[in-house]
């Protein structure tokens, strides 16, 4: 050590730079916008009122602005009741008239710590001088990190919503009765953010019910109606979309063992919010139809025309609804039709409570067997 010592005493260049290390390490913490406990400045939102919410800038839009605090939670006004907002992390500014459909679109948005008054938007970017966008031309503020992710390819097994549903009924007397009801529903958008168009959608719906009633002396009773459908979605523009789809259905009450459908057509989306959308549909049919009467299987060519509606109620409340009818053309008689519907209260995290039902119309049943078939799903949710 006092070998040390004593070189550094000779040695005057080793002090100078161990001091100037020194300096600039000081210096650097304290422009560091992270401070010295490693957390990230806060975004400040300024009201016109003169109130102030310092946390995270969420979006925002040309409209209004979406922020979240540890205070008020998260929040979304309009642009007219601000001041000023500052930010400390990096968003992408987009502004209106760009599409963003190809990756290397991006580039072209300017990134970076924003800062917004008198009704413009001013980047800080890392590439020159600071630019600036009026608030009124707007079309998404995203966070920076985010944005670039979303040019990134993802895996098929990524980016998956939806809910699935499971109900249960037993009855333990000089009857027995089990029932179980089941239901899942998931759906991929590519990409997942709603600020960029949609360019693919993939849809799986599953809808089981099944049940036994037994009773001495007296002969099973069973319930077992299934419904099961995937679809691909590629979308033409904003609103039009093209697809394809396979749809499968199971009624012992109808005495149908399978019957499937393979098709494809167009869509169109009719209304389109923030928290709903409304679609029509309209393809070509190839359905194969098996009976528990092998004499009375068929195949048949025909027509969908369906309506697709989900709304966001206050709360999250989730409502789904689909109808739809498809007539046949080389046996006119061996039309369907089928509506289903269900209600998502959500109750704790991830969990919530369902309502849903589903009714199906088969117009040629075997004899002695009903055309309708109902079947109503009340059970806990797990959505994803």
């Amino acid at each position: 050590m006092s070998e040390v010592l004593i070189y550094m005493r000779s040695s005057p260049r080793i002090l100078i730079l161990l001091a100037a290390v020194l300096m600039s390490t000081n210096l650097l913490r304290a422009q560091s916008p992270t401070g010295s406990a490693g957390k990230t400045a806060p975004d400040i939102l300024l009201f016109k009122n003169g109130e102030k919410l310092m946390g995270e800038l969420q979006s925002a839009t040309a409209s209004s602005v979406t922020f979240k605090s540890e205070m008020a939670g998260v929040v979304t006004v309009d642009w007219g009741k601000v001041q000023e907002l500052q930010t400390s992390q990096s968003f992408a500014v987009v502004p209106k008239g760009v599409t963003l459909d190809r990756a290397d679109e991006s580039a072209k948005v300017a990134k970076g710590p924003i800062t917004v008054r008198d009704n413009k938007v001013e980047i800080t970017t890392q590439q020159g001088a600071p630019q600036q966008v009026p608030v009124a031309d707007l079309s998404n503020v995203v966070n920076a990190t985010a944005f670039g992710n979303a040019f990134r390819r993802q895996s098929f097994f990524s980016n998956w919503k939806g809910g699935a549903t499971l109900g249960i009924a037993l009855t333990e007397a000089t009857q027995k009765n089990q029932t179980v009801t089941s239901a899942l529903n998931m759906v991929r958008t590519v990409p997942a953010e709603s600020w960029l168009n949609l360019r693919s959608r993939t849809t799986l719906d599953f809808n089981q019910a099944y049940g036994k009633l037994t009773q001495p002396g007296v002969s099973s009773i069973k319930t077992d109606v299934l419904h099961g459908a995937v679809e691909q979605d590629w979308y033409l523009n904003p609103r039009l979309f093209a697809f394809g789809r396979a749809v499968f259905d199971h009624s012992f009450s109808q005495g149908l063992d399978l019957q499937q459908k393979y098709g494809g057509g167009l869509g169109f989306i009719v209304l389109k919010g923030v928290k709903s959308e409304l679609d029509f549909k309209a393809s070509m049919e190839y359905i194969d139809q098996r009976f528990q009467n092998a004499s009375l299987n068929q195949q048949l060519i025909g027509s969908s025309f369906s309506e697709t509606y989900t709304k966001t109620f206050v709360h999250n409340i989730l409502f789904n609804e689909q109808a739809g009818i498809t007539p046949t053309w080389n046996n006119t008689s061996a039309y369907s039709a089928f509506a289903t519907a269900d209600l998502t209260f959500p109750v704790y995290h991830h969990f919530g409570l369902t309502i849903g039902a589903l009714d199906t119309f088969l117009n040629n049943p075997p004899p002695t067997f009903k055309k309708n078939s109902f079947q109503l799903t009340i059970g806990a949710t797990y959505s994803f």
